[in-house]
């Protein structure tokens, strides 16, 4: 059984548009993939801790030395990746905020980047260890961003999948959302269609 993990990150959950971009693709993929399953997580409604100089140090602490909470804190951030692990197709809902990404996003990227565990450092450098998985990102922008210096997002949020295993990432972009209400239909409009394109060779092959 296929599984996809969704992960969403607006502040605004299900009404954010990135939310709304990622829920029409999960739609699509549940209509072409009926066998298969579905794991939510919803960054706005379940908050992600950020980290800190303990949480840290947990994931640091040998196995047999932890303490109750030092475990508590490997155990949830255990639980977040072996939704990554489990899955086959990850789309990740995600918003632009002041150039960046949102800062639940950072957090949940913080607890699963974890050494020996998704990636490890090997004599040619880093090796990621989550592999084999597709990752669709749906990044909504009030501006005009994507292709400019501006857009730090992309690269970043690529760097860190790659840096994880997650090497084989698309992107789909709703841009200028903010500038007038005809801007913003188009650029639906468009991200809708990009999204029928995506989903029509996993309905040819059901």
């Amino acid at each position: 059984m296929t599984t996809l993990l969704q992960i969403n990150s607006s502040l605004f959950a299900g009404n954010g548009q990135s939310s709304q971009l990622s829920d029409k693709f999960v739609a699509a993929w549940q209509d072409a993939n009926p066998q298969g399953q579905v794991v939510r997580r919803d960054l706005s409604a379940e908050p992600v801790p950020h980290l800190t100089a303990e949480r840290f140090g947990a994931f640091l602490a040998a196995a047999d030395a932890r303490t109750p909470e030092q475990q508590a804190v490997v155990d949830f951030s255990d639980r977040l990746i072996d939704e990554l692990r489990s899955a086959d197709v990850i789309a990740l809902g995600l918003p632009m905020y002041n150039f960046g990404i949102p800062s639940t996003l950072k957090a949940y990227f913080d607890h699963v980047a974890r050494a020996g565990v998704t990636f490890r450092y090997t004599a040619n450098g880093p090796e990621g260890l989550l592999q084999n998985k597709k990752v669709y990102v749906f990044a909504a922008r009030g501006g005009l961003y994507a292709g400019t210096p501006r857009d730090s997002q992309t690269a970043y949020v690529r760097d860190f999948l790659g840096f994880i295993g997650l090497t084989d990432v698309e992107f789909v972009y709703a841009e200028g959302l903010a500038m007038g209400d005809e801007s913003k239909q188009k650029a639906l409009a468009e991200a809708g269609g990009a999204i029928g394109q995506l989903v029509e060779p996993l309905r040819a092959a059901a």
